[in-house]
C-alpha cells in the first residue's frame, strides 16, 4: 500500500511540503503536521451513506485529486502510503477506539501507524481533534499545543492512547505489532452501513488550527482551544454550505441534502429525549 511517484509529488503539492532530504523524526514531524494542518477530518461518507473505502488509492482520489477530507481509515491510509513511498518503515496498526468501555468488539474501528526510525513512534493524524505531530511509542505523558494526553498500559496487555479532556473519542486501544486488516475492513461496514453506527447518527467534521481546532457536531460549530470553547449554530442549508467551503476547505455534493439529514437526525433525538 503505498503511492507512485507521481501521486507523491501530488500529495506532497497538495500539503505543501517537499520530499524530505533525511528520514528522521523532524522529517516525520513536518509530514504529519502538515497533513492534519491540510486535510479536515470528516465522515460525510458514514452520516449521507455514500460509498467509502479503507483502501489508500481510494483515499487519494477523494482527498488528493478531490476536495475532501476523511476520517481514520483514509486519514492514516493516505498519510501511511505516502510516508512509505518516501521510504519510511510503516506498519499499519489494528485500533480500538473506546475499548475501555466497549471490550474488544470495536478492535478494527480505528486504523493508527507505527513508524520505526530511531525508535518506533505513533504517528496518528486520524483521530481528529488529537495529537498533530508523532509521539514515541511508549508509556508516558505529552502535551502538546497545550493540549494534555498519555499513552498508558491497559490490564490486559495493550496500550491506551487517552485523548485529552475534551476530545470526541476519549480513547483508543493498540499494541505495537497487532495489525488485522480483515477486522479493520469488516467494521468499516458497520461504522458506514449500521444504524447503530455513531457516524451514521450524527454529522462530524473537523479541522486543526494553529492552537487548536473547530468542529461541526450536527449544527453546532465549536471553536476549541486548550483554555477556551466558543459555538455557534448552523441555521440553514445555505449556511451549511458556505461553511463547508470557507472554514473546512471541502467541496460537499449536494450540501442540501446534508442539510436535511441533520434536521432529521436532530428532530429524532428531540423526540426520544421527549
Amino acid at each position: 500500500m503505498t503511492l507512485t511517484s507521481g501521486q507523491l509529488d501530488a500529495y506532497l503539492a497538495r500539503i505543501e511540503v517537499g520530499r524530505p532530504v533525511s528520514l528522521d523524526v523532524a522529517s516525520l514531524s513536518r509530514l504529519h503536521r502538515a497533513h492534519v494542518m491540510a486535510f479536515t477530518w470528516e465522515a460525510l461518507d458514514a452520516f449521507m451513506g455514500w460509498p467509502s473505502s479503507i483502501a489508500p488509492a481510494a483515499a487519494f482520489a477523494k482527498m488528493v485529486e478531490g476536495k475532501r477530507g476523511g476520517w481514520c481509515y483514509e486519514m492514516n491510509g493516505l498519510f501511511g502510503a505516502a510516508l512509505a513511498a518516501l521510504g519510511f518503515r510503516v506498519t499499519r496498526l489494528c485500533g480500538g477506539v473506546n475499548r475501555e468501555t466497549l471490550g474488544d468488539i470495536v478492535m478494527g474501528n480505528h486504523l493508527t501507524l507505527r513508524v520505526d526510525l530511531d525508535r518506533a513512534y505513533l504517528a496518528d493524524v486520524g483521530v481528529s481533534d488529537a495529537i498533530v505531530e508523532p509521539v514515541p511509542l511508549g508509556v508516558g505523558p505529552i502535551s502538546q499545543r497545550g493540549f494534555e494526553f498519555s499513552i498508558v498500559p491497559t490490564d490486559d496487555g495493550w496500550l491506551r492512547f487517552r485523548n485529552h479532556a475534551r476530545g470526541m473519542a476519549h480513547s483508543f486501544d493498540f499494541r505495537p505489532d497487532h495489525s488485522d486488516e480483515a477486522a479493520i475492513a469488516a467494521t468499516l461496514g458497520w461504522l458506514t452501513q449500521d444504524p447503530g453506527s455513531p457516524f451514521t447518527n450524527a454529522l462530524a467534521v473537523l479541522r486543526h488550527t494553529t492552537d487548536g481546532y473547530i468542529a461541526l457536531h450536527n449544527d453546532c460549530l465549536r471553536s476549541v482551544t486548550a483554555g477556551s470553547v466558543s459555538e455557534q449554530c448552523i441555521t440553514s442549508a445555505d449556511h451549511l454550505a458556505d461553511t463547508f467551503e470557507t472554514i473546512f476547505g471541502l467541496d460537499v455534493p449536494k450540501p442540501g441534502s446534508v442539510w436535511e439529514k441533520i434536521q432529521m437526525v436532530l428532530s429524532r433525538h428531540h423526540a426520544e429525549v421527549i
